[in-house]
């Protein structure tokens, strides 16, 4: 049990400092337009909130984009589609941009 206790003392420090020196999380930069066929803009209420789960990596470029929530199913391809060519600010550490996690929601009114 000391053990354990030591070992985080030691860490913690290490911790506290690298959080100093982030920015805040990635923030978009660009967007596109939401390209949907005329049955999805039938389908689809006409105001949608799609959740997306998405890595933003060094370049500012999103990878693994995923769909979290969606109020329906034809908006997410043309959604993730779409965030995937998005470009963002990446979050910086140590003054080098780093690969981040991120949430993003996306209001689809059409």
């Amino acid at each position: 049990m000391r053990r354990i206790f030591i070992t985080s003392a030691l860490l913690s420090p290490l911790l506290f400092s690298a959080a100093a020196l982030a920015t805040p999380p990635a923030t978009v930069l660009s967007s596109t337009d939401i390209t949907l066929s005329s049955f999805a803009q039938d389908a689809a209420p006409q105001n949608a909130e799609v959740v997306l789960s998405l890595n933003v990596d060094e370049n500012g470029k999103a990878q693994d984009v995923q769909v979290v929530k969606s109020a329906n199913h034809f908006l997410d391809e043309p959604v993730a589609a779409a965030v995937r060519q998005f470009r963002f600010r990446p979050t910086m550490l140590d003054n080098k941009p780093v690969t981040s996690d991120m949430t993003l929601t996306i209001f689809v009114q059409h």
